[in-house]
């Protein structure tokens, strides 16, 4: 069986390069004589591509150019990958396809707002903001602003800017573009882009790859103070047991298992004194959950009960230690999924109760942990195994980081796609679409808000 070959650097590059390209060709083909005007679509795509607001001509009453300006200004300041786009009721723009098309077009990860004549519809690739947030927020602000085209778009950016991961593409920064050059000016600013190209492309790269460092560092301090809790709490569980490995009671076996708890303990310690980019947690909180299941066992021979069978931690949280058994479960407004969990957990949904998640620090305050952000992908990684997690997170905010390729590949999650970044037509178009523009938006929560 032929073994698929790894993408490489080169590869890598590809998106970012024909992202590049296909702008200055365009440019080019703007200038060219008897070049045919872009369709509606078209020009909204490359104006997106400049900047964060475009507003058709036809569409200017429904948002005036003062107005525009400030919105584009105030999604600059935020410095968030969030895209508007006013357009007119008409016939090039496919109310069932727009929002994919428009995305297809412009080729850059982010949030898109699209107010079609009456009617607004969001969408967003999953790894900047969650299907379930685009669609709470799009039904949010319909459902505050009626007809108020001005204040919905600023209420949705608003939203929008304070949730999305990801920064503002580094083309926003750029000169907008201006009229094409004639004559013999055509062909000098053809020799300028080719001379100047390879430099555009390598800074192109480099910027997106600081941005993405950047990105992971912080990624990396908001989980240590976690990660060290951990620590911190299994070290107080190796001394609440109380096991002397030279007092009587103590056998060979028991030993052992202790020994192993210990040496976890250390290695957890040391890894995280070590780690410098978000994925480095995985193997810390990996060797954690070894260390508790190892604990566990040492209990169990001291008690004379069965050894406990190896399975994974308490999904609620896994501070409990190993799972004892499968419940069904499901995330508040998703889908029901086997989880595993502890005993305490098990006696409280057992009882209709709540069962005592893990929660950290969000900028909206506490939240469990499976709806905290993609920073907790490696530390979640660690304890369940990147085969289990998938399947434990489906329809949770982590769970949408997890199941994208680009996001989730193998055990590193330090890479992938981040809002701002250039992915051209590569994103799930399965997954995309909203509620339609019929002004009644999604109907509900049921329905639409992502790509």
């Amino acid at each position: 069986m032929k073994r698929r070959r790894r993408a490489g650097p080169g590869r890598a590059l590809l998106g970012p390069l024909l992202a590049v390209i296909a702008a200055i060709l365009l440019a080019l083909a703007a200038s060219a004589p008897g070049a045919r005007a872009a369709d509606g679509l078209s020009d909204a795509a490359q104006s997106l591509r400049q900047g964060p607001v475009y507003v058709d001509p036809r569409a200017q009453d429904l948002l005036p150019p003062r107005d525009a300006d400030a919105l584009a200004d105030k999604i600059k300041k935020a410095d968030k990958p969030v895209f508007v786009a006013v357009l007119p009721q008409a016939s090039e723009f496919k109310p069932a396809t727009l929002l994919q098309d428009l995305r297809t077009q412009v080729g850059i990860t982010g949030v898109y707002g699209v107010q079609l004549g009456d009617g607004f519809d969001a969408g967003a690739d999953s790894q900047v903001m969650s299907r379930n947030a685009v669609a709470n927020l799009t039904g949010s602000v319909e459902r505050a602003n009626g007809g108020d085209t001005k204040a919905l778009l600023n209420d949705f950016v608003d939203g929008a800017t304070a949730d999305a991961n990801g920064q503002a593409p580094s083309s926003w920064s750029g000169v907008p573009d201006n009229p094409g050059p004639s004559g013999i000016g055509k062909a000098i600013t053809l020799g300028v882009v080719l001379v100047l190209l390879p430099s555009a492309l390598l800074l192109l790269y480099a910027r997106g790859r600081k941005r993405r460092v950047d990105l992971d560092r912080a990624r990396l301090e908001t989980l240590r103070p976690v990660v060290d809790e951990d620590i911190t709490t299994f070290g107080e569980e190796l001394d609440r047991i109380g096991f002397r490995p030279a007092s009587p009671e103590a056998d060979d076996a028991m030993r052992e298992d202790y020994g192993r708890a210990l040496d976890s303990y250390e290695r957890a310690k040391s890894s995280m004194a070590a780690a410098r980019r978000s994925a480095d947690v995985q193997p810390v909180t990996r060797a954690l959950e070894d260390g508790r299941f190892a604990l566990a066992t040492v209990e169990a021979r001291r008690a004379g009960r069965p050894l406990p069978e190896r399975r994974p931690p308490c999904f609620f949280d896994p501070g409990h230690g190993p799972s004892v058994k499968d419940v069904t479960w499901a995330p508040e407004g998703g889908t029901e999924r086997s989880v595993p969990v502890c005993g305490a957990d098990a006696t409280r949904l057992e009882s209709g109760e709540e069962p005592l998640a893990r929660t950290v620090e969000t900028p909206g305050g506490r939240r469990p942990y499976w709806d905290a952000g993609p920073a907790y992908a490696p530390w979640a990684a660690g304890y369940f195994g990147g085969g289990l997690l998938p399947g434990l997170m489906f329809g949770t905010l982590l769970g949408h980081v997890i199941s994208s390729p680009a996001a989730y590949a193998g055990s590193d999650f330090g890479g992938g796609y981040d809002g701002g970044d250039a992915s051209g037509a590569d994103f799930d178009a399965g997954d995309f679409g909203g509620g339609g523009f019929d002004g009644g938006g999604f109907g509900g929560f049921d329905g639409g808000g992502g790509f």
